[in-house]
């Protein structure tokens, strides 16, 4: 990877819904080089996906719970077995194993408490593999932007 492919990357994290000629007219290339570089770029893995971010609260999810969980048992059979039902989750948005005192941290947008409640019940408390899990309700989303700087 190099200093255009960089360039590239930074300006499509601002907005990837340029044409690849307003593209190649931000990071100074030709339309054809950035075509070939993009595709580059998402055959390689580096480019995971193309999407558009949305405001949860417009879409009735005004309640973001950071959650983290403690499994009883580390083997490797009982970590997937928790892996698969939150990973198909729809209201799990983010989804990390971590290392410290928790297993896992699950970021959760619903509705209200008591989609929550709900979620807890079907998704956390009926696995005999979860020995506790903390939660954190969020008031003020300060910062989210997921760009990663090239």
């Amino acid at each position: 990877m190099d200093d255009l492919d960089r360039t590239i990357l930074t300006v499509l994290q601002k907005n990837n819904r340029l044409s690849l000629a307003e593209l190649a007219e931000l990071v100074d290339s030709s339309a054809a080089s950035c075509m070939r570089r993009v595709n580059k770029l998402r055959s390689t893995g580096v480019i995971v996906a193309d999407i558009s971010l949305v405001d949860s609260k417009a879409l009735g999810k005004s309640l973001t719970v950071v959650v983290t969980v403690e499994l009883d048992r580390d083997r490797l059979d009982f970590v997937e077995d928790f892996k698969r039902p939150m990973q198909a989750a729809k209201e799990v948005t983010q989804f990390y194993m971590v290392t410290g005192d928790a297993d896992f941290v699950l970021i959760v947008a619903v509705e209200d408490v008591d989609a929550f409640d709900v979620f807890v019940k079907k998704k956390l408390l009926i696995n005999p593999n979860v020995r506790k899990f903390k939660t954190m309700i969020t008031l003020d989303c300060v910062k989210l932007d997921p760009r990663i700087t090239v």
